[in-house]
């Protein structure tokens, strides 16, 4: 519904000067009839007093003509005086029509402050759609009423406008209470006075209510605009979230997920959180709705806040979840996925520990000793026995020897030239200047340890990272060549000499 426009009230009461000035210029050639009247009766009295036949010294008469022209003198000063009374008593009843003004006018300023009050009362608008629609109905028959009755005050405040213009006043000093004597035209300016003050404050409160109507009308109507613009996104968003939380039962433990497949798991949860995006800008928009409504005096209800409340509190939980799922997973792939050295945590005991340096490559720290070293604790226990050996006479067969020893300690004679040449071609390592990182040397001891059946693979994945770091990257910058793996590999595998050979 449009809103009422209420129409203005198009006569400016001027301040009292202005009256003044203006009824002069308008009858500047022509007196006002009571002041004419007083001119006329200060005349007479005065006349009477000084001239008058109640003055008049009788002398002794000499003819019957000089004793009848005092008596008509007498009759004629009583006929004045008696129109004199007569007129100033029609005047005074003229301007008696001040008060069929003062009481409409009365009536009018009650039933503006009347209805002010009303409209006060009619804030502040409670936070519900059915709410505001039942007060923006109130609100229309409020102004229905305010309108209907502006043809009324319009036509009584013209009618003071008109008999302000017939009775002008000036900017006098209203006689005190302690005036005995108030002459008729000091009083008739006092009623025009009043009448003039009256018709202001009138004018003004109809200004004053006309265009609060048209505000409150404006403000119902934003915040039923803004009320159900709330309530649709908070729908919205109630029907989004039950579809996430859907989609959240559905995710499994960690612990019953697969090695392969975590890093799907990861970009399904990535996608996820990207899709829920709009959502965080939909629950941001409807807390800021709320938040202007709060600020313009309009509070939602119980129940639209309690349904504000859930939202955002699912939200934020759905949010912890993603992140945490998210974490997990992360921290699972991590720790084993393909690239993970978690599992080789193992291949030490207390109180030793292994550790991992910012380029990839394994060190191990005795917390009872207090020390770092790059080699594995089994790994200085074998090159201690490999010592043992040096009394062997001739360095082929010492050689021999200790290679073997390396080689059953690394359980490297439990893999065969094929499995260890299906590894290569697995992982691409034909290109022999391609350099490899501890991550990838790790990963291909591991299925090749694997596939060898052996009863500790941690242990010998590490000591075989340990002894081909020895070996090629003895200063541990955590990268070796592909042929230098593929060398060392077939080196210690367990496959006759001639078949390495051919």
């Amino acid at each position: 519904m449009q809103p009422l426009v209420m129409q203005e009230w198009p006569y400016v009461l001027p301040p009292c000067p202005e009256w003044h000035v203006t009824d002069r210029a308008q009858h500047s050639s022509t007196a006002h009839p009571l002041s004419q009247h007083d001119s006329v009766s200060a005349q007479v009295e005065a006349l009477q007093d000084g001239a008058g036949p109640l003055c008049v010294i009788p002398r002794a008469p000499s003819s019957a003509t000089g004793l009848r022209a005092p008596l008509e003198m007498n009759l004629c000063w009583n006929e004045i005086k008696k129109k004199s009374h007569s007129l100033r008593a029609r005047l005074e009843a003229f301007s008696d029509h001040s008060g069929k003004l003062q009481v409409p006018l009365q009536e009018i300023i009650d039933w503006l402050g009347q209805k002010d009050e009303e409209l006060s009362a009619q804030l502040p608008l409670r936070g519900d759609v059915l709410l505001v629609q039942q007060e923006k109905e109130t609100h229309a028959a409020f102004m229905e009423e305010v309108k209907s009755r502006g043809p009324y005050i319009y036509s009584v405040l013209e009618s003071a406008q008109a008999f302000l213009s017939q009775h002008p006043f000036e900017e006098l000093e209203e006689p005190t209470s302690e005036s005995k004597d108030v002459s008729p035209r000091h009083r008739i300016q006092n009623i025009s006075r009043f009448v003039w003050k009256q018709a202001n404050v009138a004018s003004e409160l109809w200004e004053k209510l006309t265009a609060r109507c048209v505000d409150q009308h404006r403000h119902i109507e934003r915040t039923l605009e803004q009320l159900l613009e709330i309530k649709g996104a908070m729908e919205e968003l109630s029907t989004t979230l039950d579809q996430a939380e859907s989609v959240r039962e559905t995710w499994e433990p960690i612990g019953d997920l697969f090695i392969d497949s975590l890093p799907e798991h990861i970009q399904s949860i990535k996608l996820f959180k990207e899709e829920l995006s709009p959502m965080k800008d939909g629950v941001k928009v409807v807390n800021d709705l709320a938040h202007q409504l709060a600020i313009s005096d309009v509070h939602l209800s119980m129940e639209n806040s309690r349904t504000l409340e859930q939202i955002n509190m699912r939200w934020k939980q759905l949010q912890a979840s993603i992140n945490e799922r998210l974490k997990q997973l992360q921290d699972a792939h991590r720790d084993f996925g393909p690239g993970s050295q978690h599992f080789l945590s193992s291949s030490v005991q207390v109180p030793w520990e292994r550790a991992i340096s910012p380029n990839k490559v394994p060190y191990y720290i005795n917390h009872q000793a207090q020390t770092t070293c790059w080699d594995h604790p089994k790994m200085t226990e074998l090159y201690q026995t490999l010592a043992d050996l040096n009394n062997i006479k001739f360095s082929a067969y010492r050689t021999a020897m200790k290679l073997r020893r390396v080689q059953k300690a690394l359980r490297l004679d439990m893999v065969t030239l094929a499995t260890a040449l299906e590894i290569f071609n697995e992982h691409d390592l034909q290109p022999s200047d391609r350099a490899m990182d501890v991550v990838e040397v790790i990963h291909c001891l591991t299925l090749e340890e694997e596939r060898g059946i052996l009863v500790n693979v941690p242990l010998c994945v590490d000591m075989s990272l340990n002894w081909l770091l020895n070996v090629f990257d003895s200063g541990r910058s955590g990268k070796m060549r592909a042929l230098s793996f593929k060398t060392g590999i077939a080196c210690l595998c367990g496959t006759e000499v001639k078949e390495k050979f051919q």
